[in-house]
């Protein structure tokens, strides 16, 4: 464990985690899930045992035989029950501890998106063939939505039931990206944190090669060329003052 406490003011939060083979990693990840708080561990048809290590580790468990880290995030958050639902890479390139403060965020009413912003911590942690296609997307995002985010990353918190609300059909590559969309055109408040950003454990199922990024973004501009919803669900209570992207 890391020492991580949750702090009294914060209710139970569901941390959903992909995975795909990341036995290497899932006892690092777990160990950083704030007390209090249920880690629910999508297995997406692991064969290095991943799910049996998660089970044993505490954590809940889906199995999600449809390949795609849209479908994982999707099975994750059907599962959930909390009223507030985080998402993180099981890799162990980000810790899960780090979602207090985004937690505090949406339950205080500050926001009803937040996102990290992921700050490499060494020039392994995020090939430059990632950063330019997240760049690209950034870029596209703020065409399509006028938000000014930064990246698109995996380390994320809201409400449940307008998450579900969205009607996220992205099952692949695409569901971060369409989840930020969704979002924005349903008025939501989106924020970032800058994170960061760790050498992942194991080899990247998208990210590790050029031909795996350029499927994500090629997923991710079909999100974007999506035509604009009717308005979408009110995300939660709000806080008096507003508040607007960061």
């Amino acid at each position: 464990m890391n020492g991580v406490t949750t702090p009294p003011d914060l209710p139970e939060v569901d941390v959903v985690l992909p995975c795909l083979d990341e036995a290497g990693a899932l006892p690092w990840v777990l160990a950083r899930i704030p007390p209090g708080w249920r880690a629910i561990v999508v297995d997406n048809g692991s064969t290095d045992g991943s799910a049996g290590i998660a089970r044993a580790l505490g954590a809940s468990v889906v199995h999600e035989p449809r390949r795609g880290f849209g479908a994982a995030c999707q099975a994750g958050l059907a599962a959930a029950t909390a009223d507030i639902v985080c998402f993180c890479d099981c890799d162990a390139s980000l810790d899960p501890s780090l979602l207090v403060p985004f937690v505090r965020q949406v339950r205080g009413g500050e926001a009803d998106l937040v996102l990290g912003r992921r700050r490499p911590q060494g020039r392994s942690a995020w090939p430059v063939h990632a950063r330019a296609g997240n760049l690209a997307l950034a870029r596209l995002l703020r065409r399509r939505t006028g938000l000014r985010l930064h990246d698109l990353g995996p380390l994320r918190a809201a409400r449940r039931e307008p998450l579900l609300g969205l009607g996220l059909t992205d099952r692949r590559s695409g569901y971060p990206l369409q989840m930020v969309v969704r979002a924005a055109d349903a008025g939501w408040r989106i924020t970032e944190h800058d994170v960061p950003y760790l050498p992942r454990t194991g080899a990247s199922k998208v990210t590790g090669t050029w031909r795996g990024t350029w499927q994500a973004v090629r997923d991710m501009s079909h999100v974007l060329a999506e035509r604009e919803p009717e308005p979408g669900p009110e995300p939660g209570p709000r806080a008096p003052q507003g508040g607007g992207v960061r």
